[in-house]
């Protein structure tokens, strides 16, 4: 039996494996250009000093071949949400700041302030550069404790919102099992690593689908309420099951940890078309039959507009739940294309794009997209 080079040995060993880390939005993102101008000044300021990857090369003198093994910084990831409540707690405090630089990208920072290890927290205090390195634990509550001695503010570590739905004995079977709904669930345990490595992800998947009035993404202590878990044949954590809204029995979910699988999972399973930030998609609202008569609609001379029209009205009609919105859309779009003219939605297109060039709610974003879209077979 032949035996495969060492090489491609080694290569199948050293997969690499990536994991989605949540943006941290009120913690300062520093860098060369920045860091003086915003560390040292009129407030303190804790910096974390964190590195994305660690690089461990393998040099194979076979082939000439180089095997580089990139492993996530554990400690960084499992400090990334802590340090996210912290940024969060002093997001409105004028004395302090928060932040953090990315030693991968920004070498020279890291190497003027002697980091060499990651993550490394360091306290500036105001007006110096002269920082002192942090050695409590690495916790929400201990940083807010530390950062408000050296400060001197009184500040109360914030809550974060969750968009994950929490499943009890008392509620699972109306948000799961009512058949209104499809829902992701996550049966997960405390104590279990593999389940908090997983929270940050599971979050910025709620997070995504949290105006989609369909989709629950939702989890269980099945620790707690082991007859839940039972019943499901949960045996390990996390355990992961979907529960469409024509299946109540619930179906294993196998595919990847990072947010990209989930999201088009839940895109796939659920009809949506949302990405790992949550924005719609440029497919979002398109109406496949809807679609092949605009195409029509939009070639077609006055009196034939007219009976095409006719037909739109009529499909939008027969459409049921999320998809009649979008039928209302397109009856709208192709009543205002007869009464306006073919520039109208070229011009109405150009309208939108710049409303959502603005800070605009997410529902707002959402309507204005669902309406660029559908506009687009029209233009």
């Amino acid at each position: 039996m032949s035996r495969s080079p060492i090489w491609l040995t080694l290569a199948a060993t050293l997969a690499l494996v990536f994991f989605l880390s949540p943006a941290a939005a009120d913690v300062v993102v520093l860098t060369e250009d920045n860091f003086e101008k915003e560390v040292g000044q009129d407030r303190g300021a804790l910096v974390e000093f964190y590195a994305p990857w660690f690089v461990i090369q393998f040099l194979v003198f076979i082939w000439r071949f180089c095997l580089y093994c990139c492993l996530k910084c554990g400690h960084c990831k499992k400090l990334a949400p802590e340090y996210e409540k912290l940024g969060a707690s002093f997001k409105k405090s004028k004395s302090v700041l928060i932040g953090k630089v990315d030693c991968d990208e920004h070498k020279s920072i890291c190497t003027k302030y002697g980091v060499s290890g990651y993550p490394t927290i360091q306290w500036f205090p105001k007006g110096s550069l002269e920082p002192k390195k942090y050695e409590g634990a690495r916790t929400a509550e201990a940083l807010v404790e530390f950062v408000n001695l050296e400060g001197g503010t009184n500040v109360k570590i914030a809550t974060v919102p969750s968009s994950v739905v929490v499943l009890n004995s008392d509620n699972f079977d109306e948000v799961v099992l009512d058949g209104k709904k499809d829902v992701l669930v996550e049966f997960y345990a405390p104590w279990c690593g593999h389940c908090k490595s997983l929270a940050p992800t599971y979050e910025s998947l709620a997070a995504a689908f949290k105006n989609e009035e369909d989709v629950v993404i939702a989890n269980l202590d099945a620790d707690n309420y082991k007859d839940i878990g039972e019943k499901y044949g949960v045996s390990g954590f996390p355990t992961i099951k979907f529960f469409p809204k024509n299946n109540k029995d619930g179906e294993d979910y196998e595919g990847g940890r990072d947010i990209d699988s989930f999201v088009t999972f839940i895109n796939e399973k659920c009809g949506t078309s949302r990405d790992a930030k949550g924005q719609l998609t440029s497919n979002a609202g398109l109406v496949k039959e809807l679609d092949t008569l605009v195409k029509e609609f939009v070639t077609a001379g006055d009196d034939e507009k007219k009976a095409l029209y006719a037909k739109i009205e009529e499909e939008a009609g027969k459409l049921t739940g999320s998809a009649a919105r979008y039928g209302k859309i397109y009856v709208k779009a192709a009543k205002s294309s007869l009464s306006k003219g073919g520039d109208y939605a070229k011009n109405e297109i150009q309208r939108l794009e710049r409303m959502l060039a603005k800070s605009i709610s997410p529902v707002k974003a959402d309507e204005f997209t669902l309406k660029k879209n559908i506009l687009s077979a029209f233009a």
